[in-house]
């Protein structure tokens, strides 16, 4: 009776280990899937918990002050409007959003708006060689394998997401935007309170 016991339960557990696997990978897809659902519902998802490093030579530490850390929690954030933006070295039109970032980081800096990037899918040395030829003076994260992306269901870069200071995503740029007026009534609205088109 046991030898046959034994035999099932060595059948069954790869099978039991299949299914947990799927099952992982199934929620993740979902996890992924909800925030891009649920803000063409008109909702407002949770900002995932994610804890990622910063990008070596873009701490942007104040003048002064502390140095900054070596990870930071996206949930650590709330408090401040948040303008998070997925990019890579890559990227052409990167590129060519960095220069209105770097504004609406100087422009918006004093009501407490934090502008974050998030250089995915990349290599650190070129990641750092854009930040100083584009003289980026905003934390920069780092997300070398597109785990966080995929978490917040971006599907390529540039893409932006705008984030209450209750941590809450009002909305998001689903791919490169060069308008800086776009920027400011993004930027304002997210201030207002209101969501972000």
């Amino acid at each position: 009776m046991s030898r046959t016991w034994a035999r099932w339960a060595a059948l069954l557990l790869p099978v039991v280990a299949l299914v947990a696997l799927l099952t992982a990978a199934s929620v993740r897809r979902d996890r992924a899937l909800a925030i891009g659902t649920a803000l063409a519902r008109g909702e407002t998802p949770p900002v995932p918990a994610l804890v990622l490093p910063v990008l070596p030579g873009a701490e942007a530490a104040p003048r002064g002050g502390p140095a900054a850390p070596h990870t930071v929690a996206l949930r650590d954030l709330r408090g401040h409007p948040v303008v998070l933006n997925f990019w890579a070295s890559w990227c052409a039109p990167c590129r060519e959003e960095a220069p209105l970032l770097g504004a609406v980081a100087r422009d918006y800096q004093s009501r407490g708006v934090l502008v974050v990037g998030v250089d995915t899918q990349d290599l650190e040395a070129p990641a750092r060689a854009f930040l100083a030829q584009h003289q980026v003076i905003y934390l920069n994260l780092r997300d070398p394998d597109g785990g966080a992306g995929r978490l917040f269901g971006t599907t390529g870069v540039p893409e932006t997401f705008f984030i209450d200071s209750g941590g809450r995503i009002q909305g998001k740029f689903p791919g490169e935007q060069i308008d800086p007026a776009m920027w400011r009534r993004a930027v304002d609205a997210l201030l207002a309170g209101r969501r972000v088109p």
